[in-house]
């Protein structure tokens, strides 16, 4: 039987351009969070380097299991037997190309699980800033669940959570955890950021541990901040705020269950068609 109960950790650094700079903080930090009791401690998108240049993020990418990020956070789970989920970094794939990738440690340092972000963020913000994804990234096309002692784990990245079809598959293919690891930009979160990780908590009846980069970066860019926690009703038990740090707070998993119980949405998705402009058509969810 899996354990019920368990102390979790969103960190939040302010990367930079200098990756052996970035990795050394977050280390620090995890060993301050794994200090405090924390079992699973989560970090943010793009962890080991925030880099405007498409150029540097694509030459700084490395063979996931040889990243230098991913040996460090490795070496550390193997000494303190804490599970980490490794936000994401640039991981060059066989083909060359390279993807943000999101993986899970577990306690013995071997990597449990991969996930390459599906969405890729090429937008024109309000304020002028312009981003381009996959200019330095090419998208997965798989959706992942992790198996831990806890439950399963449902992996996804920063834009995703603009897209609740994704966080609905993982809730069905037996999430109880999710995270979303981050680097939300400072226009953009203090507009949905709060309200878009409540919304997918309760949908998938989820905890939700979603870690954002805070602070200014190259390029005159600038994130959010505002590491969550958040349980299956949508309710916030641990905000970072503004600034580098940490947050912790004790989940039950039991409470998804009683969630999915309560109000049994999961289990009432069905298929329905959609008509518009004089045209059927069928809406699977």
């Amino acid at each position: 039987m899996s354990e019920r109960k368990l102390q979790v950790a969103c960190v939040q650094p302010s990367s930079g351009q200098d990756m052996a700079k970035n990795i050394g903080v977050a280390c620090d930090l995890i060993r301050l969070a794994e200090k405090e009791g924390a079992r699973l401690i989560v970090l943010p998108e793009n962890v080991a380097l925030m880099d405007h240049r498409d150029e540097e993020v694509q030459s700084q990418a490395a063979m996931l299991e040889q990243h230098p990020a991913i040996r460090a956070f490795s070496e550390i789970s193997r000494a303190t037997g804490v599970w980490i989920l490794a936000g994401s970094v640039g991981a060059l794939g066989a083909d060359g190309r390279v993807a943000n990738c999101s993986s899970l440690i577990d306690d013995s340092g071997a990597i449990q699980a991969r996930y390459n972000k599906i969405h890729m963020f090429d937008v024109d913000l309000p304020n002028g800033e312009i981003y381009r994804e996959s200019e330095s990234f090419c998208s997965g096309r798989q959706a992942v669940v992790a198996e831990t002692p806890w439950g399963g784990l449902g992996l996804s990245i920063c834009y995703d959570l603009r897209f609740p079809q994704l966080y609905r598959a993982l809730a069905h293919g037996g999430a109880e955890i999710i995270t979303i690891p981050a680097a939300f930009t400072r226009v953009t979160g203090e507009l949905v950021w709060h309200v878009l990780n409540r919304a997918r908590a309760i949908e998938s009846a989820a905890f939700v541990l979603a870690p954002c980069m805070w602070g200014s970066h190259s390029g005159g860019r600038s994130t959010f901040g505002h590491s969550l926690i958040v349980d299956p009703w949508g309710k916030v038990l641990a905000d970072a705020g503004e600034g580098v740090g940490f947050v912790t707070a004790e989940i039950d998993l039991s409470e998804v269950a009683r969630a999915r119980a309560s109000i049994p949405a999961l289990r009432h998705d069905c298929d329905f068609k959609l008509s518009a402009a004089g045209k059927m058509g069928v809406c699977k969810v």
